[in-house]
């Protein structure tokens, strides 16, 4: 699907859709729109509703970012039209659904000079799977952007980054460096936008993403404080913000959707309803310290949502790291012998299992319990970010279980097998880290190890009430259907 042909104005990116929930009457959407500065706003015509014209979000580089937020009635053939063009969207989410899951969408160095015939393989077989049996809703956990390269934007960053972690504090942050890296940000998430194979499921499957570490630079939050507190990190910060906001969210910087329960912007934590189930992106990078996963209004957010989802629905929660996984705080304890920073340290305490998360993570997992166990919803967790698919599960206080499933990545590039054979012998130890609830990681259906080293997306699918989930493999293929 191409998404400038002959428009007037013509677009340069988009339209991407957002979903802010859905009832039995319809789907609450946000959309957004990219042209050249010159042009004007973008024409909207939604099923029953009055055509309007996008608002300006923002104005970047000779470009202007326009968006609305808007509704489609629940019926089998809705859609938009924008500057004329029908896009149709399944609004009925009532019945049977699919829900798909990616994460990972890039590489750390390199990524934009990669062929798109390699890259995006995956992301062409999720479109054409799309047209054969259309999706609901496409979820983003984490590293959608890999933003690593922010730091060769202008002589400083790079000076910074080569830098010692005692020396970064010296390099300043001025004007011209955050244009130049505001510049990198905005042209990266441009190209993103107009990939074929994406631009066709952002404009006819509504998302919902959240973030994780390389959507601002690898390890955000889990690095000491001469790094994490200096200048340039913290602009890095700053503009990785706004172009998430814009192109993430789907939202005005000034004004963040209904998804998101901290009007301050300190956490991007979101929920939204649809019948029968509820979607919760705890935001586990905003507020993250060595010490911290989220802070007071990450988890005041995070627990609203859960309180507000209805009793009995299922509960997809998004979980930009996996909430359930080995021993991995045996290999830091091995770390922390060795004197200074090493290079995977912070990579161990990005996880939930790192020693100086482990009270924040029983919090975490005691709160899905009581929805699952308290309250009569499922909870299925869904991860990313280790670049292997594996699956696990947690037995609660109930005897029924809890699901993880982790997909990872999209685009990046295997890892070598060593990695999955090392991370599935960690597994055999077990762990239990609620009392009485053992966690066990387990291979996917019809594979041979715990952890396949291939690129993969996820489909989770509601028929009859009844749900499973299956992957989609680069090499194996599709695996069976899970039972969840």
């Amino acid at each position: 699907m191409s998404i400038t042909e002959n428009h007037e104005p013509a677009l340069v990116a988009g339209p991407a859709l957002y979903a802010r929930g859905a009832d039995a009457a319809g789907l609450r959407l946000g959309l957004v729109a990219v042209t050249r500065e010159g042009a004007g706003p973008p024409r909207l015509e939604a099923d029953g509703a009055e055509p309007v014209a996008l608002s300006e979000r923002a104005r970047l580089f000779g470009h202007r970012v326009w968006g609305a937020d808007f509704a489609l009635p629940a019926g089998p053939d809705a859609g938009y039209r924008l500057d004329g063009r029908r896009f149709r969207v399944r609004s009925d989410l009532s019945g049977d659904v699919a829900v798909g899951f990616v994460s990972c969408n890039g590489q750390e160095n390199g990524d934009e000079t990669r062929s798109h015939e390699d890259r995006d393989v995956m992301w062409r077989r999720l479109a054409a799977e799309h047209r054969a049996r259309p999706f609901a809703l496409l979820l983003h956990g984490g590293d959608q952007l890999y933003a690593d390269e922010a730091v060769q934007a202008h002589p400083e960053t790079r000076r910074w980054a080569e830098l010692p972690i005692d020396r970064k504090p010296e390099v300043a942050w001025g004007p011209e460096v955050e244009e130049a890296v505001r510049g990198y940000f905005f042209r990266r998430y441009l190209a993103l936008m107009r990939q074929p194979a994406f631009a066709e499921l952002a404009a006819c499957v509504p998302s919902m993403m959240i973030w994780d570490d390389h959507d601002i630079f690898d390890g955000w939050g889990s690095h000491p404080a001469g790094l994490q507190e200096s200048p340039v990190a913290l602009g890095l910060f700053r503009a990785a913000r706004e172009m998430f906001v814009l192109f993430q969210l789907g939202a005005d910087p000034a004004d963040l959707p209904a998804t998101c329960r901290d009007r301050t912007g300190a956490s991007f934590a979101q929920d939204a309803r649809f019948p029968g189930f509820s979607v919760l992106l705890p935001d586990l990078r905003s507020e993250r310290t060595p010490r911290r996963v989220m802070g007071e209004e990450g988890w005041a957010a995070f627990e609203a949502g859960l309180a507000d989802a209805p009793d009995g629905d299922r509960r997809l929660v998004v979980s930009s790291v996996p909430a359930l996984g080995p021993r991995l705080s045996l290999l830091e304890a091995l770390l922390d012998l060795y004197p200074g920073q090493q290079q995977y340290e912070d990579d161990l305490r990005d996880q939930w299992q790192s020693r100086g998360h482990r009270a924040e993570w029983v919090r975490f997992l005691r709160a899905l319990e009581a929805e699952a166990v308290d309250r009569g919803g499922p909870v299925t967790v869904v991860s990313g970010e280790i670049h292997l698919a594996t699956r696990g599960e947690m037995r609660l206080s109930d005897g029924s279980a809890m699901h993880q499933l982790v997909a990872s990545g999209i685009t990046h590039p295997k890892p070598p097998a060593a990695l999955g054979l090392g991370l599935g012998l960690l597994s055999r130890l077990g762990h239990s880290p609620l009392p009485g609830r053992p966690i066990r990681l387990k291979r996917l259906p019809g594979q041979g190890a715990v952890y396949t080293a291939e690129r993969n997306y996820l489909v989770l699918r509601r028929r009859a009430g009844q749900w499973t989930a299956a992957w989609e493999l680069e090499e194996s293929g599709r695996t069976p259907e899970l039972g969840l």
